[in-house]
């Protein structure tokens, strides 16, 4: 039967259960009507299938530990990500799962939040490709993706409560469009709403962002899943376009649809529209096949290759990679207790963990000469205590050794799911052990595993190279050791900019709110937009990875020279690998608006590709960049627009790392409506394509009037802000009818015109 003869047969008391939850992990199944139930997991970065469907906090089943989302943007690499989604798409299915919560594409809108190891990055345009590619390769497996937050979560301070408060354009050029990139590319089967609330309203019963925006504006077709416990009014929340709650079972919620629709404050066609997006899912899932067993050693060796290429090597004086030493101090407890994922909703029961330590032994064993002597030290406690003692021991090893390999990994109870990190520091231990370390042994190496930016300013200077290896999967340790000794060689660029100090990050003077609200102040301005900004320096800026070979750029060409708003236009380099290793580099591709009626962020990130090199080989890489590349959305249209002039094509190896330029023209061919009105000033009449046509002759009349200097002062700059209406007023004595007639006269043609354009 199809979705619609069945929901004919259903009872209405059938159609409110199916809308929420049986369990903690499972619909509602229908057994009169052949209808399964669906189960569900949590995720992104492994399945956590518990084996109690009622439990949300029992050990789940053994599962492949990948890196976090932090460690996967790291490695700008959609092909690889893909691989990762349809690996997780086997287990799920193996242990029985529907569909798997993730992948998280919230902004990283400041260090600070407690979940970014969830989340990919601080710019839209990476975050959503990374997400198109996850979500396309676990549903090939025939496995469900849920996109989540939505929307603008990007905090856990107060997450169930707190307002987000975004102005349209930020929230349209910053906070929706991984999501949006994400449904229209990948299809999602399900799309969560987020705790939090959207000025002013919860996401859960935010009508404009789950049905205007996402069902109709972007063709969402598949579920509106709630994350756990965020539905507040089951009733206003159908009536938004939230199709299922989760969990349950909540029989005062399902009773109270039930009455709303029989009192005719629920109209049941809404109820019916979201049985029907939930059968559809539930047949469209209980069409793959279940159970079985996964490869586990191969998704292992995916995990670490994985964490490998997300690795990124921040800074190398030289002595990486490992070629010659034969005494290693390795210091630090997360070498022997690692730190390869976050705490929360997304902790997995990994199948196995590399012990850094040991891979480190066991791969010095194959790849350098001679007898290579490890030793260890625990360096930090545990615990948020100090203990000089274990810094001393790993000193006086330090000494003893050719090189230091120093382990810092930032805690669980700094940085976790549930609560925001209080400073960007690392442990007052671990950076006390690190510079000690430093002092004597100038061959040190820094290993960090965080989830998202540390401030380094204490310590930088003293390190001989730094790798940032993230929550690095339970394959980690492995991956580590593989870059240390140059079995792979590192290509990793940051997805997120490490500041300077907390102090100089965009939201530090709106973060975390107050009295309920959290004031995005910044606008469109996070991230390296903000710091391009400010031209405020950064310790590591956005796109930034070095690797142990070098790149040149060359050649770069364009299309064409000039295009229409309708128009692609292909960004070209060569790359050649200048070194004596092979490699890969990640080409970056940003666009630079010279003028713009609305303020623009100096550069945003519109394009990348990943290419891999021997030693002295050249590559072309290609790069196609849409209509979106060069608009930014517009509150008054409510459109996305691109205006006529001059673009930069910056092409670069970070935001910072330009190295090539190129400059393109593009025509708006896109009639737009005409937004004028008694308000508006000289200054918008002259930029109203429409309102231009029809004031441009009294305009030139106004200019031949008051060219001379009368008052001191330049009196059509003056006007320029002063309402048309006002500078009538002013200028009534030399009118050919009334101020007020001639303005709705103006008005009236620039809106006809307007109209008569198709606009």
């Amino acid at each position: 039967m199809d979705e619609d003869t069945i929901i004919a047969q259903m009872t209405l008391d059938e159609k409110a259960a199916l809308c929420t939850g049986e369990s903690m992990w499972t619909t509602t199944p229908l057994e009169r009507l052949g209808v399964p139930r669906l189960t569900m997991s949590d995720g992104p970065h492994g399945v956590r299938r518990v084996p109690d469907m009622h439990a949300i906090t029992a050990e789940s089943l053994p599962a492949t530990c990948f890196p976090t989302a932090s460690c996967l943007a790291a490695t700008w690499n959609v092909d690889l990500i893909y691989a990762v989604g349809q690996a997780l798409g086997r287990e799920a299915a193996a242990l029985g799962v529907d569909v798997l919560l993730g992948p998280g594409v919230n902004m990283k809108r400041t260090p600070l939040c407690g979940r970014n190891f969830e989340y990919y990055s601080e710019d839209p345009y990476l975050a959503g490709r990374m997400a198109v590619a996850f979500i396309n390769g676990l549903q090939s497996i025939g496995v469900g993706a849920s996109l989540k937050h939505f929307a603008a979560n990007n905090q856990e301070y107060q997450r169930f409560s707190i307002s987000a408060v975004v102005d349209e354009r930020t929230l349209r050029e910053i906070y929706l469009p991984a999501f949006e990139m994400a449904v229209q590319e990948a299809r999602p089967w399900t799309v969560m709403c987020a705790y939090n609330k959207l000025n002013g309203i919860y996401c859960s019963e935010h009508h404009e962002l789950l049905t205007d925006i996402l069902k109709k504006e972007w063709g969402f077709e598949g579920v509106v899943v709630s994350d756990w416990g965020a539905v507040h009014d089951r009733v206003k929340a159908l009536q938004a376009g939230l199709d299922l709650e989760m969990p349950g079972p909540q029989p005062q919620r399902t009773q109270a649809v039930v009455q709303a629709v029989r009192n005719g404050a629920l109209d049941e066609a809404v109820l019916d529209e979201a049985v029907r997006r939930i059968l559809k899912i539930v047949f469209k899932a209980a069409q793959v096949a279940k159970g079985g067993a996964f490869d586990q050693a191969a998704h292992h060796t995916l995990a670490r290759s994985a964490a490998g290429e997300g690795i990124v090597l921040l800074k190398n004086t030289g002595v990486l990679p490992l070629r010659t030493v034969q005494r290693i101090a390795v210091i630090g407890r997360a070498a022997k207790e690692p730190h390869f994922q976050g705490g929360g909703s997304s902790h997995v029961h990994p199948t196995q963990v590399d012990i850094p330590f040991d891979a480190l032994q066991q791969l010095a064993g194959q790849v350098l000469a001679g007898n290579t002597h490890l030793t260890y030290r625990e360096g930090y406690p545990a615990t948020p205590t100090f203990d000089q003692a274990l810094i001393d021991e790993a000193v006086q090893a330090a000494k003893e050794a050719d090189v230091a390999l120093v382990f810092a990994a930032l805690p669980g109870f700094k940085e976790s799911e549930g609560y925001d990190r209080a400073d960007l520091d690392l442990t007052p231990q671990q950076v006390a052990l690190i510079k000690a370390v430093c002092a004597v042994q100038p061959q040190t190496v820094v290993i960090l595993n965080n989830g998202s930016a540390v401030a380094m300013n204490e310590l930088i200077d003293g390190a001989a190279a730094v790798l940032e290896a993230w929550m690095m999967g339970q394959a980690g340790g492995g991956a580590i050791a593989d870059v240390v000794f140059g079995v792979v060689n590192p290509s990793g660029k940051l997805a997120e900019t490490f500041p300077l100090k907390l102090s100089d990050t965009p939201a530090f003077l709106n973060f975390p709110g107050e009295n309920g609200q959290v004031r995005y102040g910044e606008g469109l301005f996070i991230g390296y937009r903000y710091y391009d900004a400010t031209d405020r320096a950064v310790l590591f800026p956005f796109g930034h990875g070095l690797s142990y070979t070098t790149f040149a750029y060359s050649n770069p060409r364009l299309s064409a020279g000039e295009i229409s708003d309708r128009d692609s236009l292909t960004v070209s380099v060569d790359v050649t690998n200048t070194g004596q290793m092979a490699g890969k580099e990640v080409v970056q591709v940003y666009v630079h608006d010279r003028e713009s009626s609305l303020k623009r962020p100096y550069k945003e990130l519109k394009g990348f590709a990943k290419v891999a090199l021997e030693p002295g080989e050249t590559k072309t890489v290609s790069i196609t960049l849409d209509f979106r590349a060069f608009a930014f959305y517009h509150p008054g249209y409510k459109q996305w627009i691109a205006e006529d002039g001059a673009f930069d094509i910056l092409i670069g190896a970070s935001a910072t790392d330009i190295r090539c330029t190129q400059t393109v023209t593009l025509r708006a061919t896109r009639e737009l409506p005409c937004l004028l009105n008694r308000e508006s000033t000289v200054r918008e009449w002259l930029n109203d394509q429409h309102g231009r046509r029809v004031f441009e002759p009294i305009y030139q009349n106004m200019r031949a009037q008051l060219t001379s200097d009368q008052i001191g002062m330049d009196m059509m700059g003056f006007m320029m802000e002063m309402p048309l209406a006002s500078v009538l007023y002013f200028q009534q004595k030399d009118l050919p009818k009334p101020a007020e007639e001639l303005l709705e006269e103006l008005l009236h043609q620039a809106h006809a015109a307007s109209s008569s354009s198709g606009s």
